[in-house]
């Protein structure tokens, strides 16, 4: 058990970095957040205030590595609350902007490419930590998590050893496909918050899939209902390695990071919650139930129970 796991409540870092991947010719940033000893300064991400230590000196020590992955068109800025809760609870934090598939630029969305893209660069993202020159010394070796919302559930399946089959209208041909990924050993466990999987709805696909996993849905989700839950839970080789729940009144976009006053419209989809659902107080329930779900399985891998 590392040490400096136990500082409840420390400073979180924050980085932002640089990904190339050289296939595509492309480089992605990553925001990047971390136990750190300098105490955190008013700040912002993008166009959210938020307090950080910017760059910071990290803390001493190893720490178990964790990676969010952002809805289709979405960002990962939209998870910073909680990302910032787990760097300041001992965790190391990825966020990667998935190319092509985010606010800014979604030109591959709801293609086969992009389907079989978001896995590869989570893996990328992961290889980053394990070869930057200052990372590499903080990460504890295959203590890797991945949380994903929505299409971020897709992903972090795949990166997982889920074999996923694409839709007929992703691809130009008309015809469903088998995409190809490369699943990472490092992976642990899974959060999956709201997730999006008919791309496993074929018998076996979730076969491979043995991490403990904490599924959480949304009661009042057009984009996600239930079924897609379902799919998980029939075809994982362990439904007991699940822990699973359905947060009464909650949206799809209830498991964002709630969003400024100015910026909450009825126009803007993602600010929006079902009527009384309150998204800050969810928000602190939820950046606890994920640091315990992740704590849990992270003492136990290293016990060796899993």
């Amino acid at each position: 058990m590392n040490e400096n796991m136990e500082n409840k409540q420390g400073y979180a870092g924050c980085s932002e970095v640089k990904i190339e991947d050289g296939a595509l010719g492309i480089i992605f940033p990553m925001i990047v957040m971390y136990p750190a000893g300098a105490p955190e300064q008013a700040d912002r991400l993008g166009p959210y205030p938020l307090e950080l230590a910017r760059d910071a000196d990290p803390l001493e020590g190893r720490f178990p590595l964790v990676l969010i992955s952002h809805g289709t068109g979405g960002s990962p800025l939209n998870y910073r609350t909680l990302a910032r809760h787990l760097a300041r609870n001992g965790f190391i934090v990825g966020l990667p902007e998935h190319p092509y598939n985010n606010r800014n630029d979604n030109s591959l969305g709801n293609t086969v490419q992009n389907l079989t893209n978001r896995p590869r660069h989570l893996r990328m993202a992961v290889d980053w930590f394990f070869e930057d020159n200052l990372f590499k010394r903080m990460v504890e070796p295959d203590a890797v998590s991945l949380i994903g919302h929505s299409l971020g559930g897709y992903t972090a399946l795949a990166a997982a050893g889920g074999v996923p089959t694409s839709l007929p209208h992703e691809d130009p041909d008309g015809l469903p496909k088998l995409i190809e990924v490369i699943p990472d050993p490092r992976i642990q466990s899974l959060v999956l918050l709201a997730p999006a999987t008919v791309w496993y709805r074929e018998e076996g696909a979730l076969r491979a899939v043995h991490t403990p996993i904490l599924m959480l849905d949304a009661e009042k989700d057009p984009y996600t209902p239930p079924f897609h839950a379902q799919i998980i839970l029939r075809g994982v080789p362990d439904r007991e390695r699940i822990t699973y729940r359905t947060i009464d009144n909650a949206g799809h976009f209830s498991f964002l990071t709630p969003f400024p006053e100015l910026m909450r419209a009825p126009t803007f989809l993602p600010s929006q919650d079902p009527p009384g659902f309150d998204r800050e107080h969810f928000h602190e329930i939820l950046n606890a139930e994920v640091l315990d779900f992740l704590l849990t399985h992270h003492y136990r891998g290293q016990a060796g129970y899993f």
